[in-house]
């Protein structure tokens, strides 16, 4: 009962998204209380939805003071100089400039956090994405891809995979390497590709955001008018020590040694104190961006409401071990394609630690019932399962963040992204198979 609960729980909320039916906070309120309700856990279901908000908060305080401090340094002209000096590297070209920002994600990742590479990645790009009138649902997209391909050994999913396994690490990624290049030659590729056809758009005047700013006619007028506004927040004698702060956060947010919602909201008091000392210039500068950040702060509250039910309720249990049990025996010798070809989809259903210290273990120790190793299955699980299926996935805060960074909404951004993200995985697993790493 639990098992098929959450399953329709998770097919609900994902059509519900996908197709505009309910906006996401809705969707992610609404459907799991349902479930839960009907499932008879009655008053218990608060208590489910108060555990998983307050493990959710203190990225959702990261994250509404990201929003302000990044809005804040915008109007304060910081980022100028890097937009142009990546304009100067790329040229206009959008081609160049999406592969740019894929390699910039990728560079970031390094630390192997995707929040931390979607709050770099992100803001540096936005305002370069807009001036050259490139669809932002593609920095979305390729920054995305960048961090998902980038499994590395310090990275969440691989620290879950050898600990459930007890495998060592270095013997479940060394192989995994020319499968992870092969995966980075595939998102380049991409990354060009909507690059291009970005240009080849606006060529045949197509360019979405021509049309959603109608900056033709009256409108220019407005774009105009707004442009004056904008230069008027500008603060260029202040763009080194804003840049410098911006730098301080980055290094220690990247190091690791305090929350990045401590360092947010340190450095959101520092830009506004420095470069709109006046109290009615800050409360204007707070209030232009609180939209964005209340908007998105929220839903991402309601993402710990649908993570705390299912996970408190049982329903992602359940659902692990249903789905280990519907494995056929006969098919058990090719579990690991199977679980490759799969990974990427399984992170709209499971957060990582429910995969990776729940079902996994499982899923390899049927495998070796039938002679399968253990290092296979876990491989093939790092190939999409919270590696290139986090950047779409409810169950993980970054995926909210880059959907409010980039402003779009969850739903545009999992049907533009996913069959990327799923694609890069396919292209993993095929290389995978073909090097030797998963036999058929």
């Amino acid at each position: 009962m639990l098992a098929f609960l959450g399953f329709l729980t998770v097919a609900t909320l994902f059509v519900l998204i996908v197709s505009r039916l309910a906006s996401p906070l809705v969707a992610l309120i609404a459907v799991p209380v349902a479930a839960a309700l009907a499932a008879g856990f009655g008053l218990a279901t608060a208590r489910f939805i108060v555990t998983g908000v307050q493990q959710i908060a203190p990225v959702g305080a990261m994250f509404v003071f990201a929003i302000l401090y990044f809005g804040i340094i915008t109007d304060a002209g910081t980022l100028e100089p890097v937009i142009n000096a990546i304009l100067r590297a790329v040229g206009a070209r959008p081609a160049r400039v999406v592969v740019g920002s894929a390699l910039l994600a990728l560079l970031v990742h390094l630390d192997g956090s995707g929040a931390v590479t979607f709050l770099v990645a992100v803001p540096a790009m936005l305002p370069l994405y807009d001036r050259l009138r490139i669809d932002r649902r593609i920095l979305a997209c390729v920054v995305s891809m960048a961090a998902g391909v980038n499994f590395l050994p310090w990275t969440g999913p691989m620290i879950r995979a050898s600990a459930s396994l007890h495998i060592p690490i270095a013997r479940l990624f060394r192989p995994l390497v020319p499968v992870q290049l092969v995966g980075l030659v595939f998102v380049f590729s991409a990354a060009w590709y909507l690059g291009r056809r970005s240009e080849r758009d606006q060529r045949r005047g197509k360019s979405g955001a021509e049309r959603d700013q109608n900056i033709v006619g009256p409108a220019g007028a407005a774009a105009s008018r707004a442009s004056d506004q904008q230069l008027a927040l500008r603060r260029p004698r202040l763009v080194w020590i804003n840049g410098l702060i911006t730098i301080t956060i980055m290094a220690v947010m990247i190091a690791g040694t305090v929350d990045p919602a401590v360092m947010f909201m340190i450095g959101t008091a520092l830009v506004l104190t420095i470069n709109y000392p006046a109290p009615a210039a800050q409360r204007a500068r707070i209030d232009a961006h609180a939209a964005a950040a209340l908007t998105m702060a929220a839903t991402l509250l309601a993402a710990g409401a649908f993570t705390g039910i299912m996970t408190e309720s049982g329903m992602l249990t359940a659902m692990a071990r249903a789905a280990v049990g519907a494995v056929p025996p006969h098919l058990a010798p090719h579990i690991p394609v199977a679980l490759a070809i799969a990974s990427m989809p399984l992170s709209l259903l499971f957060d990582p630690d429910s995969f990776y210290l729940g079902v996994l273990p499982v899923i390899a120790e049927v495998a070796g019932a039938f002679g399968v190793p253990a290092l296979q299955v876990g491989q093939a699980a790092l190939l999409g399962q919270m590696t290139t299926g986090f950047p779409v996935s409810p169950l993980t805060p970054a995926t909210f963040l880059v959907v409010g960074l980039t402003g779009i909404e969850l739903g545009e951004h999992q049907r533009f992204t996913g069959p990327w993200l799923f694609a890069a995985t396919l292209v993993m697993t095929a290389a995978a198979v073909l090097i030797g790493v998963l036999r058929l």
